[in-house]
């Protein structure tokens, strides 16, 4: 098991399918527990750094096959290491509460089910380079039929906003084409959410496996509701 993370801070972490919530929750935990008076860092995976970032790039954008597996795990364990040495283990070491949106399990989930890779390959690597695990991890946890549903309403509502940015300036054909643009660069940035509604379901099902397995770290939190309703759940458990 790699070690935990340094003196000082305290490392959250936010896990689940895609369109569950997390990202919500991870922004409302941030501002609560700032305006109780903690010094708190907010971030996200992949990405995070600069570096990270750029890295971020190469993982979402593009055709789902485009690295191999081993490839993808690679790229997602720099963006990773990258996002620890230059963001969150310098904001621990100064008593900052470091909230991550995804960390380590959602390559354990996503990369394992999706590449078929082997847990200790995905474990063993993660040991070797990053060598520490979130001191909590909050798994949203939600119907992937309701999940899938929101990512819809997402890329909709992007598509949207940028034809009708492209409608005020007064030109139809770049409304139009802003339109498809937006919706292609939805489905490039959500790769895994095209593979399907029972591909969400293994997702799932694996994260609900890793908070099995780690029980004292893990929590499971029902993301059906309203935000608040959710948030308080996860205030709860903390």
């Amino acid at each position: 098991m790699p070690r935990r993370t340094p003196p000082g801070g305290f490392f959250i972490s936010f896990e689940g399918i895609d369109g569950c919530g997390k990202s919500t929750q991870a922004r409302v935990l941030a501002d609560t527990l700032r305006g109780e008076g903690r010094e708190v860092t907010l971030t996200r995976e992949p990405g995070g750094s600069p570096g990270a970032e750029e890295i971020r790039q190469l993982l979402v954008a593009g055709r789902g096959d485009r690295w191999s597996p081993h490839t993808d795990l690679l790229l997602f364990n720099a963006a990773r290491r990258d996002h620890l040495e230059r963001t969150i283990v310098p904001a621990l070491q100064a008593g900052h509460v470091v909230i991550s949106d995804r960390f380590v399990d959602s390559t354990r989930v996503y990369q394992g089910l999706s590449g078929n890779l082997p847990a200790e390959v995905v474990d063993g690597l993660h040991e070797l380079m990053i060598g520490i695990e979130p001191d909590r991890t909050f798994v949203i946890d939600l119907d992937p039929a309701l999940s899938l549903g929101r990512t819809g309403l997402r890329a909709a509502a992007a598509a949207a906003g940028l034809a009708a940015q492209a409608a005020i300036a007064g030109d139809a054909p770049l409304a139009v084409a802003a339109a498809a643009a937006a919706q292609t660069h939805a489905a490039d940035e959500n790769r895994f959410e095209g593979l399907g509604l029972s591909f969400q379901q293994r997702l799932r099902q694996g994260f609900h496996d890793l908070a099995a397995r780690y029980p004292d770290r893990i929590r499971l939190i029902d993301g059906a509701g309203e935000p608040a309703t959710v948030a308080a759940r996860v205030r709860a458990a903390l």
